[in-house]
């Protein structure tokens, strides 16, 4: 009979690779929100993949980036971070590279001084032609002794249950560190958060969404007349400027109005809950270099 086995991994690479695309395939659950704007994540989430034997907790990392903020640096640092502890690293990069770009080259850096067991995922195959997939796997394979290199499309969930054999390969023997039911480690509070922010993200263009930080106030869990669960829920999205706030708001509240709509419907799926959502938005700036602030988003 196989024993059981468990082990943590780390999924590293630069910003947009399509990292909490490709969690959120293998959990099978939302856990990562997604959006096609840069530094999407900005803490260090653990999803878990409960197998017939074995239990893989997966950290998805912020996008390794060139920081402009202090917001920014401690992305960067809890990314950094979460290496010494994982049993196996998922380092991900572009299919349509053509070559070890600079953000690719510092990772690859720092694989080396810590000399971890790597699984290459090359994402996004759907986009490029063979001979140049075979070149790009060519390339790495000189630079590193990967366990293995993993062709995907996270987007079209791709070879994507390849890789959870792979790591099952490697993680060692050991007690599942989660119930069985559980996903992920992030608070209903944290999961609101985060789904507000995803889909401001998506609504708002340019430097707005990322002046974005939303607090949830209130959280209330009750009972209709008719006996059904609801939540109340009060949260502020608070902006750089008084500028963004007329933007997230929009004529009429209509963009305020938006973001709440599509937040509550996708947290009434998550949760299985009927949702109330009462959203407000004010201006905190430069809160991204407000430590108070940022230590919410480092790694423990």
């Amino acid at each position: 009979m196989s024993k059981f086995k468990s082990g943590f991994v780390s999924i590293i690479g630069r910003t947009n690779v399509g990292k909490s695309t490709l969690i959120n395939n293998l959990v099978g659950e939302k856990v990562a929100i997604t959006a096609d704007k840069r530094q999407t994540t900005r803490t260090a989430i653990k999803a878990i993949v409960n197998r017939k034997n074995s239990q893989i907790v997966f950290i998805d990392t912020p996008g390794i980036h060139k920081p402009k903020t202090k917001l920014g640096e401690t992305m960067n640092e809890t990314a950094w971070g979460t290496l010494p502890d994982v049993d196996i690293l998922l380092f991900i990069i572009e299919a349509t590279s053509e070559k070890i770009g600079k953000g690719d080259s510092l990772i690859l850096e720092k694989i080396k001084e810590k000399n971890k067991k790597v699984i290459l995922i090359i994402n996004k195959i759907d986009l490029i032609e063979k001979e140049k997939l075979l070149k790009l796997i060519d390339i790495y394979r000189k630079e590193y002794n990967f366990e293995a290199i993993i062709p995907i499309s996270a987007l079209k969930n791709e070879n994507t249950n390849k890789i959870l054999d792979e790591i099952e390969k490697h993680i060692p023997e050991g007690p599942a560190y989660y119930d069985i039911e559980e996903y992920t480690d992030q608070t209903a509070r944290q999961l609101m958060e985060e789904t507000i922010r995803e889909k401001a993200l998506k609504l708002l263009d340019q430097e707005v969404p990322h002046g974005i930080l939303v607090e949830v106030e209130k959280m209330n869990l009750r009972k209709t007349t008719k006996g059904e669960e609801i939540y109340d829920v009060e949260a502020t999205i608070f902006v750089l400027k008084k500028s963004h706030k007329g933007i997230v708001i929009g004529k009429n509240g209509a963009m305020l109005k938006k973001i709440g709509m599509y937040a509550r419907q996708d947290m009434e799926r998550t949760l299985d809950t009927k949702i109330n959502l009462k959203l407000w938005v004010k201006i905190k700036e430069n809160w991204q270099d407000n430590q108070s602030i940022l230590k919410r988003f480092k790694s423990e």
